[in-house]
């Protein structure tokens, strides 16, 4: 095994990334709880994160939900750059022309959106707070560039449907620029996104823009790409050095998991130290990456299949979940905070099942 993740892992990473952002758009919709910084870095809400995190209440958990669950995105960003390494350039498959590959994405991506999307604007037309539609930014959601318009984050609705349109450009970005071509090319790509957004305003318009774009996405997308195509980094490959362990009872080789117990505190610490400085700020998705794939590799097995069930359904979770928010967030707005989060979780992976064989009974495309 000479792969950095197993499939299995990345599976269960789909699943813990599904989870942080499922319970994250949630619960930073509740008034009186801490904000994230995910598209602006604002001082008001490192502050107000500090102060949790020194006079912790009863919520404490609904606050780190809110303010780290985006983290998610992050991850999911991360296992995308690494499967289409796997895909695409470590497999037989021939190559494929440019205008195919891009069709193909974003027909697998419609096959999701189409069915969210819908049924969410049923459920948002009939429940309190209905939202303006207009006909040409929901043109410009099902053609995905209305991450591109001005003021994403009052014209996109559910707010988490940006991502599909930062995947398309990402992944125009690959078949352009980086397939099959150098890593110094990716190294170069990440380096000018990052640049880009170091002289920012930090809680100013033009980063808000560029993080709703691929120069917000580059960096955990860059490094899915490298970390395929290194397949051996250190002591996250399937093996450690040349030693192969083996657990006596079941005479299976086992992988050591000491390295990845004191990775994970390590990484989770600086996440929360780094999310003070702006500078620093821009790259806690790369620790965010290592202290998840850390995380997968230290879960005992019971728990890494309940991650991996979880991960298999995390493409219908992600279009569901914002239909039960909308359902279940008054809720918590009467101040039944954890009553409305327990509800949610479970409409979440109930619906979600059913939106699941929708999109099954969907054609799939083909490149």
């Amino acid at each position: 095994m000479k792969e950095l993740l197993t499939r299995n892992e990345c599976t269960a990473m789909r699943g813990i990334a599904i989870l942080a952002i499922m319970l994250h758009n949630y619960c930073h919709f509740i008034g009186k709880i801490v904000k994230e910084n995910e598209y602006q870095f604002f001082t008001s809400n490192n502050d107000r994160l500090w102060q949790i995190l020194t006079h912790p209440d009863y919520l404490l958990p609904v606050h780190l939900l809110s303010y780290f669950g985006h983290y998610g995105v992050p991850v999911f960003l991360f296992l995308s750059g690494y499967g289409l390494v796997i895909k695409y350039e470590e497999s037989s498959q021939s190559a494929c022309p440019p205008v195919r590959f891009v069709r193909y994405c974003y027909l697998k991506l419609l096959r999701m959106l189409i069915v969210g999307f819908s049924l969410f604007i049923c459920v948002d037309m009939v429940t309190p707070g209905r939202f303006p539609f207009h006909w040409d930014n929901v043109l410009a959601q099902l053609l995905m560039y209305i991450n591109v318009l001005p003021e994403p984050d009052r014209i996109i609705w559910p707010g988490i449907y940006w991502f599909f349109g930062l995947m398309m450009e990402l992944y125009i970005v690959y078949r352009l620029l980086i397939y099959r071509r150098s890593s110094w090319i990716v190294i170069a790509l990440i380096t000018v996104c990052w640049l880009l957004q170091v002289f920012c305003d930090p809680d100013g318009e033009t980063l808000n823009r560029l993080r709703y774009n691929f120069i917000g996405g580059m960096l955990p997308f860059g490094l899915g790409i490298m970390f395929a195509r290194i397949p051996s980094v250190g002591i996250f490959s399937s093996q450690v050095g040349n030693k192969v362990f083996f657990d006596k009872r079941s005479g299976k080789a086992e992988r050591p998991r000491w390295e990845y117990i004191v990775i994970l505190p390590i990484a989770s610490a600086l996440v929360v130290a780094m999310c003070f400085s702006y500078q620093s700020w821009l790259w806690i998705p790369v620790f965010i990456i290592i202290g998840t794939i850390a995380m997968v590799r230290v879960m005992p097995k019971w728990l890494l299949d309940v991650f991996v069930w979880i991960g298999s359904i995390s493409a219908a979770m992600f279009v569901a979940h914002p239909i039960a928010r909308k359902l279940f967030i008054t809720v918590a707005w009467k101040q039944d905070i954890y009553d409305g989060l327990m509800l949610y979780v479970i409409a979440v992976i109930a619906i979600s099942w059913a939106v699941k064989q929708i999109i099954d009974r969907i054609p799939k495309p083909q490149l």
